[in-house]
């Protein structure tokens, strides 16, 4: 038997694999980050430690404001309706982008008012916007609007391409803001081949909370652009417009748990009686995964509403999620399934006195990675209406027992760890 010897490497070959295992090590260490968490949990309720939980998200509560919800696809009536009065700026940030019916509305809008004098700032994600026609590019440039896309990429990206920018905001006049789920495309806006109109909600904000989702803009319009907006309608002297606090979290900082991710950790510690959670993505790290157990076990009511996978445009994130499923369940957790359509809002409420409303899913990529903004609410009518919609919801459910979760199929329970291998990148 002829033994074949190893073909020995040379210095040059030495050297590449070793810049390349090097590169490898420094992308990561750029992107990874302490974990969160508390060596005992909160002691008070939410409603009084209201500065607590926004000051360790990096934000702060503002009084008066008020928050309107909009649900489905009249969110595009309300935004265009906005824009159409627009008389100094609109700023527009998405993650999704597609030309259709819905992109036509929006650029139609934002055309005309660059047109009539209005500065038109548009920051749109390279990723989920790159299916964005050529057309309407042209279209909204040629109206003078300023449009530029986040981590393109290109070499000098590099360590960042894996950086989404998945906020949803748009700023009119520096007085009105929407935040929340809703993309732009006619899933949004109208029944498709595959699924009902998605399911979704974003909130209609005004008074001081709105200078919050302004600076958001700010961050990553500054970094795509590097020109800032140095102008008196860009942040508003605090007008009242009605009876709620509200705080904004957006903050990734280098090496530190986000903001966003601090602030589910919180609000979940912090809960004494109920947690209502919808999702589209639902994959929480071990960290978010225990902080409900530890909730369910201490006698809080913790429901978690996520489309089911044959409702979900993700399944993978799906099966991954329910590698989750049975400790949850053990511990008293309740989980219902959205059958109709992909259930994409993005809402927490706890106790009936605190909701949180943005583009945050309840995973690592935008507890970790991501680019996200949540605006957390003191109101109780809002959170009350929030909490009716879940309980509007859940006829359309099909709530996962425990004695039945522990019967599936050896293979399905291979497929939900396989799946769950690449949680963090889902």
């Amino acid at each position: 038997m002829r033994i074949i010897s190893a073909i020995p490497l040379s210095t040059l070959e030495i050297s590449l694999v070793s810049a390349v295992l090097i590169l490898v090590f420094v992308i990561w260490r750029l992107t990874r980050h302490q974990e969160c968490g508390y060596s005992e949990e909160p002691v008070g309720r939410i409603g009084s430690l209201r500065h607590t939980l926004a000051g360790l998200t990096h934000g702060t509560v503002t009084e008066g404001n008020k928050v309107s919800l909009i649900r489905g696809a009249r969110f595009f009536d309300e935004v265009v309706s906005e824009m159409k009065g627009a008389g100094h700026s609109i700023h527009l940030e998405t993650f999704l982008w597609e030309d259709g019916k819905a992109s036509d509305m929006i650029t139609e809008a934002l055309c005309c008012a660059s047109l009539r004098g209005v500065e038109v700032r548009i920051l749109a994600d390279a990723r989920g916007s790159s299916s964005l026609g050529g057309s309407t590019r042209e279209k909204l440039a040629d109206a003078g609007c300023n449009l530029h896309f986040f981590h393109p990429w290109k070499i000098m990206n590099l360590g960042r391409f894996n950086i989404r920018d998945h906020r949803k905001i748009i700023v009119i006049d520096g007085r009105t803001a929407f935040v929340g789920g809703h993309c732009i495309t006619d899933a949004w806006l109208e029944d498709q081949k595959d699924f009902p109109v998605y399911r979704d909600i974003s909130a209609r904000l005004e008074g001081a909370v709105v200078n919050g989702v302004q600076s958001a803009f700010a961050e990553n319009w500054i970094e795509a652009d590097c020109n800032l907006f140095v102008t008196k309608d860009a942040f508003q002297n605090p007008v009242s417009k009605g009876g709620a606090g509200a705080h904004v979290t957006y903050i990734r900082p280098d090496g530190c748990p986000s903001s966003v991710q601090i602030l589910h950790h919180i609000a979940i510690g912090l809960s004494k009686e109920k947690i209502r959670i919808q999702n589209p993505y639902f994959l929480p790290d071990p960290v978010g995964s225990k902080a409900l157990r530890m909730a369910a076990r201490r006698g809080v009511d913790v429901r978690i509403m996520v489309p089911a996978v044959t409702a979900t445009d993700s399944f993978y994130i799906a099966y991954a999620g329910q590698s989750l499923y049975q400790r949850l369940l053990e511990a008293g957790v309740r989980i219902f399934e959205y059958q109709p359509t992909l259930l994409h809002q993005k809402i927490i409420t706890v106790d009936g006195e605190w909701c949180g409303i943005g583009s945050c899913n309840f995973d690592d990529r935008s507890f970790e990675i991501n680019d996200e903004i949540m605006v957390g609410v003191f109101d109780k009518e809002v959170v009350s209406e929030l909490d009716g919609i879940f309980e509007a919801d859940t006829p359309d459910c099909v709530e996962v027992k425990l004695e039945d979760w522990k019967q599936r199929s050896a293979f399905a329970r291979l497929r939900e760890k396989v799946f769950y291998l690449f949680n963090e990148q889902f």
